[in-house]
């Protein structure tokens, strides 16, 4: 075990000369920034700060406004740093929860966030102001750096890490609380094999003796896994994590202390040449371009186009045995439905009541002109809408549900 989990450390830490090349990058951005943006200080923030990113990342900068002078001004902090950044770099304004920028150095992305500079969460008027307690918090752990890098490896190629709305997974705060709470990676990784439905993670021992159902809000327990939040105790930082996600690392963890194993931590990009081996008929695939949006907004939405596909595959008789939407980059989304047939036949028999139950029995063949009884039950004999699942979806793709949701799609 020692000697896997230090070659997968190898494998994921970043190496000196790209922590030079990127934080060399960061402080020229964070020194331009001081320099120009009046009662603010820009800082590193994020897994940069925190020491716990891997080998490839984006790195965030908060620019922290006075919080005596912008306190009653939170909502014109955007507004204000960009009017600024505009004068030294080419910028992307992003919408937010208070919408922030990002900025291109070549291979490197830069996302500068405002905020205000608080000393507790209760001084917060939007959930990014308390980032650099997060940065704080986790700083204070710094010997468990490499096993909260293991963790947050592992979660990826299991693919539950992100708590974005497309996701429902693990945020990479969450990774680092669970990693501290357990004390190392191999020990999170046993106690996650023991998991049940409503686990409560209290690094802070916040409700020690007490039943936290009954103390928070019932709308940040509905989660599988309850980790209240260290810096903000009222918070639930699990709360966007599904039941689905949820049993996959539960899964994943028994699954790697069966078969110690480096695939756990190796994240494997599925193909569309990947997916038709492993369905080579019956599948329905296709590529969907999202809409130009900040990542979770325009993954959400995606997401919406891909749900109402296979509700209506569902809704026209055909029976969905895999599905899922693969984004692995900032580029084209694939969906794919696997079906137990594409083709159905042109007609089907659609159940009516009871034959003793006369006057309903009476109004289902004024419906239907084909009927028979079986099992004392009226039937009748109907023709499909869709037998072909590729024209069903063809249709669909035509709809508002598809064209508001996405840039374009197409079957491949």
């Amino acid at each position: 075990m020692k000697k896997l989990l230090s070659e997968v450390l190898n494998d994921i830490r970043p190496t000196g000369q790209y922590e030079k090349e990127i934080l060399g990058k960061a402080d020229i951005i964070i020194k331009k920034i001081n320099k120009s943006v009046k009662h603010a200080k820009a800082v590193l923030g994020g897994s940069g700060a925190k020491g716990t990113w891997l080998k490839t990342f984006d790195a965030d900068i908060f620019v922290m406004f006075n919080y005596g002078k912008y306190k009653d001004k939170s909502s014109h902090l955007s507004d204000i740093l960009g009017k600024s950044l505009k004068k030294d770099f080419k910028i992307t304004r992003l919408h937010g929860s208070r919408d922030y920028f990002q900025i291109k150095q070549g291979k490197f992305t830069f996302e500068i966030i405002p905020i205000l500079e608080i000393k507790k969460a209760e001084q917060a008027k939007n959930i990014t102001d308390v980032s650099p307690l997060h940065s704080n918090f986790v700083i204070k752990h710094k010997r468990l750096i490499d096993d909260i890098r293991l963790t947050k490896q592992f979660f990826k190629a299991a693919g539950v890490y992100g708590a974005e709305s497309y996701i429902h997974g693990f945020s990479g705060y969450v990774c680092e609380i669970l990693t501290v709470y357990y004390g190392s990676f191999l020990k999170l990784i046993r106690a996650v094999t023991k998991w049940k439905e409503k686990t409560v993670i209290d690094v802070k021992n916040y409700y020690k003796g007490k039943n936290v159902f009954m103390e928070l809000n019932k709308s940040k327990l509905t989660s599988p896994l309850i980790v209240i939040d260290p810096v903000q105790k009222g918070r639930n930082a699990a709360a966007a994590l599904d039941h689905e996600k949820f049993e996959i690392i539960v899964h994943r963890a028994k699954e790697f202390l069966k078969k110690l194993s480096k695939e756990f931590f190796e994240i494997k990009i599925f193909t569309e040449e990947d997916i038709r081996r492993k369905f080579p008929k019956n599948i329905v695939m296709l590529n969907a371009e999202p809409l130009n949006k900040k990542d979770d907004v325009a993954g959400a939405k995606m997401l919406k186009a891909f749900h109402f596909i296979e509700q209506n595959l569902i809704f026209y008789g055909f029976e969905v045995i895999e599905s899922d939407m693969l984004w692995h980059s900032k580029g084209t989304s694939l969906f794919y439905y696997a079906l137990e047939s594409d083709n159905l036949p042109e007609t089907k028999e659609v159940a009516g009541p009871p034959v003793k139950i006369k006057f309903h029995a009476e109004l289902f063949k004024k419906k239907h002109k084909n009927t028979f009884v079986k099992n004392n039950r009226l039937y009748a004999e109907e023709k499909r809408k869709y037998s072909d699942a590729k024209a069903l979806v063809k249709a669909v793709l035509k709809t508002s549900n598809i064209k508001n949701n996405l840039k374009s799609i197409w079957m491949v």
